[in-house]
């Protein structure tokens, strides 16, 4: 009996086994942690696998794991570290393929990291990889740049920290960066550029006039008006809730009074701004003090002409594990660092074959989702822009808006507009707009002028430096400032590029660019003026991709006369329209890889 009962116990228990082991591991409940185990170890195993790392096709069933981590628990502890490895194994892919379409991949990956997950502990990993990428691979030196500054002045406690300032100090030294360091200004403190040390104490004191505020639940832009260029200081107070104080922000004006028009206490209580208290601190200084319900981020940038401070305040998204991300990282045995693998040569690109439907709902759980475009028809009411041959730009602008608004709908698009009718609206107030609509796209259209009437062309810009004397005298004209003036806000203007949508607003530039040069010329002969950059204050502090397009020179009388024909105006909206099509498909290319 005893014989007999063994051996069918021990066969019942292997045949039991075998079928456990042919159920999937989901079925069981197989957690998140233990999955990206696994595409960890496999990670690390074919990194060091000299004969399989050479196949795109491992590379590409280690990515995938990854995504489906990330797909399980988009805001959950292993969210940040699948994307952090996904920008790895395309790193690694990009080392022995030589493609630049795997670093573009890559950088996408560490890019989605670092804008869903800012305060990871491996976001400071995440930003000088993208950085070196960009720095050896792309020849991308000015992104490169904004990089390893945003690490010097967001994560100075962080291990990346030396690495990063060491980087910033040699393209310094090799001339990357006109300005004078930026990034040695002392915490807290602006001072503008234009006032020196004699102009300190004026007779004469300034006087804030207005404070503006447009506010929701996870942006909020405020503006102070003041009626002269003055010097400034401002700091960030952290909530303490023993004594019921919220998030508060202030800003101290100097050899400022406060004006009449100023209300001294507004209870706002609009999405996350709070209140807003102005008073007379002392004879000399005039502090605006900003309470918010949620703060994640700040940015505070002074405009002139007329002189105003704007203050741009960023809540945190609702429901993510940020802190308990942090908490959780020192616990966890994987390191986001391992030594880099030997290349090898480049491999044959095979598409991914996912479907369109994983490729939707990775865009929208990554907020990559392309549906509300802003456009923004330059100048109005009291500005009518540029003037020639009969023609006022606000006019141009706002017909062509018109035109481009109604093909951008029958594509599928909602569109908003920053003005309407022939309103004025301030520069700051626009880029304000977009990002309280929560917009994917913001469109600034514009036409050109010149000295000489025989230049002519389209042109379409990005936020960044200046970098010819040409996207000075536009960028001065578009701001309303002289063009010794941009030279100023080119030091400005590195802070802001921090958390920019830069890399993307040159890609949709240039998709834009060439479909609006190709559709013009079917039937006319235009000149190519390029893709270009320049510090626009219609384009800072916007949250998604942003162009500026110029449209042509109303100072030529053959493109003045083009640009009052609608049907001239309609073949350049059908190129930016195929130019957009072409982002969006591009943006899906990406989140399939």
């Amino acid at each position: 009996m005893r014989k007999f009962f063994i051996p069918n116990l021990i066969m019942a228990l292997f045949l039991a086994g075998l079928l456990v082991s042919a159920i999937p591991a989901e079925a069981f409940g197989a957690s998140i942690k233990d999955d990206f185990t696994i595409a960890w170890k496999q990670f690390h195993a074919l990194s060091k696998d000299g004969k399989r790392g050479q196949y795109r096709s491992e590379w590409e069933k280690v990515g995938k794991q990854f995504r489906d981590v990330f797909k399980r628990s988009t805001k959950g502890e292993y969210a940040p570290k699948s994307l952090y490895y996904l920008g790895r194994t395309y790193e690694e892919l990009g080392q022995r393929s030589g493609m630049t379409k795997d670093y573009r991949s890559s950088v996408d990956y560490y890019g989605r990291m670092i804008s869903n997950f800012p305060s990871h502990a491996w976001a400071d990993d995440s930003i000088f990889r993208r950085a070196e990428i960009r720095l050896n691979k792309l020849n991308e030196k000015d992104l490169a740049y904004s990089d390893y500054l945003n690490i010097v002045h967001r994560y100075s406690k962080s291990d990346m920290y030396a690495k990063a300032r060491a980087q910033l100090d040699s393209l310094d030294r090799s001339g990357v960066k006109d300005s004078d360091s930026a990034h040695e200004k002392p915490s807290g403190t602006i001072i503008p550029a234009k006032m020196d040390d004699s102009s300190s104490q004026p007779s004469k004191r300034a006087k804030l006039l207005s404070v503006r505020y447009t506010s929701s639940d996870s942006y909020t832009r405020v503006v102070l008006d003041l009626d002269e260029e003055v010097r400034f200081r401002y700091q960030i107070l952290n909530p303490n809730q023993s004594v019921n104080r919220p998030h508060r922000l202030y800003v101290d004006l100097e050899n400022t009074v406060l004006g009449n028009g100023v209300h001294k206490a507004t209870h706002v209580a609009d999405g996350i701004l709070k209140d807003i208290r102005s008073a007379q601190r002392d004879p000399r200084t005039t502090r605006v003090v900003l309470d918010f319900n949620a703060m994640q981020d700040y940015k505070i940038f002074p405009l002139e002409n007329p002189f105003r401070l704007v203050i741009d305040v960023q809540a945190p998204e609702e429901g993510k594990a940020q802190e308990e991300s942090n908490t959780q990282a020192a616990n966890t045995p994987v390191s986001p660092r391992t030594a880099p693998s030997k290349k090898s040569a480049p491999q044959k690109y095979k598409p991914p074959k996912e479907s369109q439907k994983m490729v939707g709902d990775l865009l929208e759980q990554l907020g990559l989702t392309f549906k509300t475009i802003m456009l923004d028809p330059g100048h109005g009411g009291k500005d009518p822009g540029a003037m020639a041959n009969g023609l006022k730009e606000k006019d141009i602008n706002l017909r062509f808006a018109q035109i481009l608004a109604a093909k951008l709908k029958k594509a599928g698009f909602t569109v908003l507009y920053t003005r309407a009718d022939d309103t004025f609206i301030p520069l700051e107030e626009r880029t304000a707009m977009a990002n309280i609509k929560k917009a994917d796209m913001f469109i600034s259209m514009h036409c050109n002028a010149h000295r000489s009437s025989s230049i002519n062309g389209i042109e379409t810009y990005t936020l960044n430096l200046a970098r010819n004397r040409n996207s000075v005298r536009v960028a001065a004209r578009e701001n309303a400032v002289s063009a010794k003036r941009i030279s100023d806000l080119q030091v400005i203007l590195t802070d802001l590029m921090l958390n920019s949508k830069m890399k993307e607003s040159k890609d949709l530039a240039q998709n834009i660019h060439t479909g609006s040069l190709a559709s013009i010329r079917k039937q006319w002969s235009v000149n190519d003026q390029g893709v270009r950059e320049a510090p626009f204050y219609v384009l800072m502090g916007a949250k998604m991709p942003s162009v500026l397009i110029e449209l042509g020179y109303l100072t030529n009388r053959t493109e003045a006369k083009r640009l009052k024909s609608d049907k001239y105006l309609s073949f350049i909206a059908d190129g930016i329209v195929q130019g957009v099509l072409e982002y969006k498909k591009q943006i899906e290319r990406y989140a399939s890889l």
